[in-house]
């Protein structure tokens, strides 16, 4: 058998009518040398009649596991305890990848494995017909860190990222009580300072955005999740590398969310630096929270 470097993992929640793309497509795979690793969390679906049949046939090296839903970040949390292969590559549930998706990843890791500097590799991803998710990188190559690449290069859209295990381990999800979001950028903004990533202009994953989805579940879950998204604003608050612009934005939604949070000013001035900036976006986040909360609810 095959050394495994690689394990894809996917989460996933109620979506087993798109879960066979996925498995069709990972068969497809012109390099075999992965795992795919599948984290139910607390579907209500047919999602673990299908992760039967899939073990049954025997086609690829998989694993399924249930939990009890907690929400994407605590799906993850569990996936990624259980990988022991070099590298781990997150895949949405509703998604698919080309067919040398895994055979580009492994040819880029083994130019680049003995840098130590590097946290993985972050490739484009494309909408159904080909087109790339808003933007490429500047160079085809770019090794950098998220916040200098991603943040401070203007450089938006979702892309593909792949990271090494043993650095993925040293940053799980935080876990708020009983929210159930958490953006992952959080996660990747505090590996941003120790680690680097190299930015590849090719694309290993496709991304259709289907109702129900959590990219397109909007501004109401991530009010319902106060918590982590005032958590996800620190980490950028907190780190020196993000530029000026991000960080105004960052300081608005940190109160705003603070105030979803029930959190007095007081409160939330003492827990973030940047004092000046705090009371600059003070009345504008106030602003901005009633809005939402005419529009989302609480």
């Amino acid at each position: 058998m095959n050394t495994r470097y690689l394990t894809i993992l996917t989460t996933t929640y109620n979506r087993s009518e798109y879960l066979p793309k996925l498995y069709e497509s990972l068969k497809q795979q012109s390099d075999l040398r992965f795992c795919w690793l599948l984290i139910d969390d607390g579907s209500q679906d047919h999602t673990a009649s299908l992760a039967k049949q899939w073990q049954q046939e025997g086609r690829l090296d998989f694993r399924y596991l249930y939990k009890e839903n907690g929400g994407k970040h605590t799906a993850l949390n569990l996936g990624i305890a259980q990988i022991d292969t070099e590298l781990t590559f997150i895949v949405d549930s509703d998604d698919w990848l080309p067919g040398n998706a895994v055979e580009r990843i492994l040819h880029y890791h083994e130019k680049y494995r003995d840098r130590k500097d590097l946290c993985g590799y972050s490739f484009l991803r494309c909408y159904p017909d080909g087109t790339v998710n808003t933007a490429c990188f500047p160079e085809k190559e770019e090794i950098g860190t998220y916040v200098d690449v991603r943040i401070n290069g203007g450089i938006g859209g979702d892309k593909a990222e792949v990271f090494r295990t043993e650095v993925l381990k040293q940053y799980p999800f935080p876990v708020f009580g009983q929210e159930r979001f958490l953006p992952e950028d959080l996660v990747w903004v505090k590996m941003s300072g120790p680690y680097r990533m190299v930015h590849i202009n090719e694309c290993i994953y496709f991304s259709d955005y289907l109702e129900g989805g959590l990219t397109r579940s909007g501004r109401r879950m991530k009010m319902r999740s106060p918590l982590g998204m005032m958590a996800r604003s620190r980490a950028y608050l907190e780190d020196a590398a993000v530029n000026r612009k991000t960080k105004i934005k960052m300081m608005l939604l940190y109160q705003v969310y603070g105030r979803c949070a029930g959190w007095k000013t007081g409160r939330m001035r003492s827990d973030v630096q940047c004092g000046c900036l705090f009371w600059l976006c003070l009345i504008p986040a106030w602003v901005i929270q009633r809005i939402w909360i005419g529009k989302y609810g609480k």
